[in-house]
């Protein structure tokens, strides 16, 4: 019986009540002895059998209660992985401690996130334990300081191997040249004293004990807690190697090949060639990561604040909002704000992927990171710190980035059993070899691939131990582990550069497979911005009486629709009255109380529903709605009394987008509120051809759902806001025109700008890097697959060749670098789309409102 005691901080008690709730929720645990709850300390004190109840199940507990646990997340910059096995024993050692909720860690960013219980287990046990495994952890800065931290383990880590290479390569150069004097035209130039084993074995030494090192203390920490890494598998093969080497020196009778098997040159080479891939992946490593490095230097230092009149230059990570601050042409703007006086054009393309400079007036916001071009402004601070767009942004990255697809979950379980595996088929091809195959098989004048040099009388425990050896050696899981993580971290670096965050690896790889793009229509396919084009008077009334009551009744409204009505009685100058009662009704209109008149202002579906004839209104509404409008019925004191209409404009971005959409093989259809025929009649100008309209704001989630139903793979695109249930429905929730508030946005794709082209780029982007993906896992997984069994030995029988160790290592360390520079080319990669200057006006067209949906 394994008794603990925990405190486990409660969240959402309000009352003693709360407190006995808890309690006895927790007692009646099997294996729980005592539960005291403290309503003031907001904790849970538990004493348990830890072999009987876990804290998942006293979580769980608690929150079926409707309170919660309280959880926190330490993310943790980690130094010194190497492949995917480091990744896969930093999860199980971490995970395995008590307290621990999740943990992933991500080879190329280096980044571990660990969500866990305070309380029960705290940061200093979590990178205590990564330590212990041979690693390096530490709390994540944040800004230039992680960037200048990351930086120097980065290039630490290069110094430190290119030490090691430079140590390794001579002596090793002169231990083969030893090893092989008496071959071609050795004999001539290299003394005879060099080929012999005592004097070999002295070179290798160093080299073993020296670079060769880090393998055997790595291979030992991760042990101590039952996990393991690539560094087994090298430590396995050199300590191999040199241990027969110094056995058959000191004891050449003993059985295990003689003089002629000393493997030195093994030993040496093979370290030397390990290193180099590892000093090789260090400098490729960090190049998937520019794109994180490349945002946090557009955050700048300085900010000149107006304080008491006179201008100082501060830290901008000291501006605090309200603060006043000038900006002049050439510099970076460092928080985000609004312009309070001047006039400039600040170049965004940093954080949108805008190449045309926008024009900031007053009244305007401008976004931290991005740079003034012309004019001098002031602006006031609105967000500040961790609150702007750009920090948002960037945390968003690093959330994808360290993010893992459902794909690498098959790269994580190879990996994860990888190594165990190889040195089981490697005490199979030892076996195989030394009993059978030896005997069977062998040949005097059998030869080392790519080299001139035969085996010699080689004996059957040096040939098998060669042979297994190799196997130890060629085998990468690290290629395995890299692929997916490397491509992923360079596609969302990618679409970052083109204002297109995606919310993590998931997220890519959904919209990779996508089939159907469901676009709302307001705000979306549309400017949002309807204006009043036809007033038509019924029963006696005139324009201006039907107009009057429309706005009067909308002054109370946030719809789009209503602020147009509103704004075309305002340009008319027609006086407004207040209106004396006011209520909205989703997907239908607004009722209101106006100068003693009861106004219905909305679709067919409130008339009806109010009992209003509409017999006289019918064909002048039909009309225009067949030009696209979107028509408003207006009833006075239960009577029809006029319309309404409005119209909206598309984006000068919709009907390119949607073609290319289409091109891309891609189905797409437009939700919205209008009726049936207004918007036909705009998804016949966009050349949409599936239309769901009538629909209630609720029900658009429904419509996504029986779309997903027909096995379709949907995106759906909207505002991010008023379409948060169909984003989340989705199978891809794209949130568009985001601007500064990235982090409030609900879907898993933002779209920093209200340029739908940025969906075809999205797509493609999204496809690139799962094409990256799939290349990757291919050639890793082919690399094993032909490599380990030609290491073992499976064409011998035939060609009578092997693969030496040390030719096994360079192609192992290759193996994991071409991963990474296959993943640098996605830096190359372009949307399609090039995107041009800003039409004019002109060219826009008129197409129907948003219906109305309050």
């Amino acid at each position: 019986m394994a008794v603990r005691e925990i405190q486990l901080r409660i969240q959402g008690m309000s009352c003693a009540s709360c407190v006995s709730k808890i309690e006895k929720a927790l007692r009646n645990l099997d294996g729980v002895a005592e539960a005291q709850v403290s309503l003031t300390a907001g904790l849970a004190h538990v004493r348990y059998d830890e072999d009987r109840v876990g804290i998942p199940a006293l979580a769980q507990a608690v929150s079926e209660l409707g309170y919660e646990v309280a959880t926190e997340e330490v993310t943790l910059h980690v130094t010194g992985m190497s492949c995917a096995s480091c990744v896969h024993k930093i999860e199980k050692a971490v995970g395995g401690l008590n307290g621990v909720v999740s943990v992933a860690v991500s080879l190329p960013t280096e980044i571990a996130k660990v969500r866990y219980f305070p309380g029960v287990v705290e940061k200093a046990d979590i990178k205590r334990t990564i330590r212990e495994l041979g690693y390096d952890a530490e709390e994540k800065l944040s800004g230039q300081a992680q960037m200048d931290r990351e930086r120097e383990a980065r290039e630490r880590e290069i110094r430190r191997q290119g030490r090691f290479m430079w140590f390794a390569w001579p002596i090793s150069i002169l231990v083969m040249l030893g090893t092989f004097r008496d071959y071609w035209i050795f004999p001539r130039f290299v003394p005879e004293w060099l080929g012999n084993n005592y004097v070999l074995g002295l070179l290798t030494t160093p080299i073993v004990f020296g670079p060769g090192w880090q393998f055997f203390a790595n291979s030992w920490n991760g042990l101590k807690h039952g996990v393991t890494d690539m560094n087994l598998l090298y430590a396995t093969g050199i300590g191999a190697a040199y241990l027969i080497g110094v056995i058959n020196t000191l004891w050449p009778d003993a059985g295990f090949g003689g003089p002629e098997a000393t493997f030195f040159e093994s030993a040496a080479l093979l370290t030397a060639f390990i290193i180099l891939g590892r000093w090789l992946e260090a400098l490729t490593r960090g190049r998937t990561s520019e794109a994180i490095r490349r945002l946090m230097s557009l955050q700048p230092r300085v900010a000149r604040v107006i304080r008491g009149g006179v201008e100082v230059e501060i830290p901008a990570d000291e501006v605090e909002v309200g603060d006043l601050i000038q900006v002049r042409p050439g510099e970076g703007i460092p928080v985000d704000g609004e312009v309070v006086e001047g006039y400039s054009a600040v170049d965004e393309s940093m954080i949108t992927g805008e190449s045309i400079p926008v024009e900031k007036k007053v009244g305007d916001t401008v976004i931290g990171g991005t740079i003034n071009k012309t004019g001098a402004f002031r602006f006031r601070a609105t967000k500040v710190g961790k609150e702007t767009a750009l920090a948002q942004i960037i945390k968003l990255v690093e959330d994808a980035q360290a993010s893992k697809a459902p794909i690498q979950k098959v790269a994580d379980w190879v990996a994860g059993h990888f190594i165990l595996g190889v040195h089981v088929l490697a005490l199979l091809v030892f076996g195989f070899w030394f009993f059978f195959g030896f005997e069977r098989f062998f040949s005097p004048d059998s030869r080392f691939i790519l080299s001139p040099y035969t085996l010699g009388e080689i004996g059957v425990f040096g040939f098998a131990l060669l042979e297994s050896i190799t196997v130890l050696v060629i085998s990468c899981p690290c290629a395995v582990g890299l692929a997916t993580p490397s491509a992923m971290m360079a596609g969302t670096g990618k679409a970052a550069e083109h204002g297109i965050l995606f919310k993590g690896a998931e997220a890519i790889e959904n919209t990779a497979k996508l089939t159907t793009i469901v676009f709302d229509k307001t705000g979306t396919l549309t400017r949002g911005e309807p204006s009043v084009t036809d007033v038509v008077a019924l029963a006696g009334n005139d324009e201006s009486t039907i107009l009057a009551l429309a706005a009067a009744a909308e002054r109370n409204s946030e719809h789009p629709l209503g602020e147009a009505i509103v704004r075309g009685a305002s340009e008319r100058g027609l006086a407004l009255a207040d209106a004396e009662e006011f209520e909205a009704i989703p997907g239908h209109g607004i009722r209101a109380r106006v100068a003693g008149r009861h106004v219905l202002l909305g679709n067919r579906k409130l008339m009806r529903e109010q009992d209003i004839a509409l017999e006289e209104a019918l064909q002048q509404a039909e009309a225009l709605e067949a030009q696209g409008k979107t028509v408003m019925f207006l009833a006075i004191d239960g009577r029809m009394a006029g319309l309404v209409a409005v119209a909206d404009t598309l984006k000068d971005s919709t009907v390119e987008a949607i073609r290319r959409l289409h091109a891309m093989g891609l189905e797409t259809a437009m939700i919205t509120g209008d009726n049936r025929r207004t918007a036909e009649a705009i998804a016949r100008q966009v050349g949409i051809r599936t239309v769901l309209a009538e629909v209630l704001p609720q029900d658009k989630a429904n419509e996504v759902q029986k779309l997903q139903a027909q096995g379709k793979r949907v995106a759906m695109v909207g505002d991010g806001i008023n379409d948060a249930p169909a984003l989340a429905q989705a199978d891809v929730g794209i949130a568009i025109g985001s601007g500064t508030d990235v982090a409030k946005e609900t879907g898993q794709v933002i779209l920093i700008k209200s340029d739908l082209r940025d969906v075809v780029s999205a797509i493609e982007i999204a496809r690139a890097t799962m094409r990256k993906v799939y290349q990757n896992l291919f050639w890793a997984f082919i690399y094993n697959t032909v490599g380990i069994p030609v290491a073992a030995g499976l064409l011998y029988p035939w060609t009578r060749l092997v693969v030496s160790p040390e030719l096994a290592a360079f192609f192992m360390a290759i193996s994991s670098v071409s991963v990474t520079l296959n993943t640098l080319l996605l830096k190359n990669f372009r949307p399609s789309l090039r995107r041009p200057g800003p039409t004019s006006p002109a060219g826009e067209r008129e197409i129907a409102a948003p219906a109305h949906a309050h």
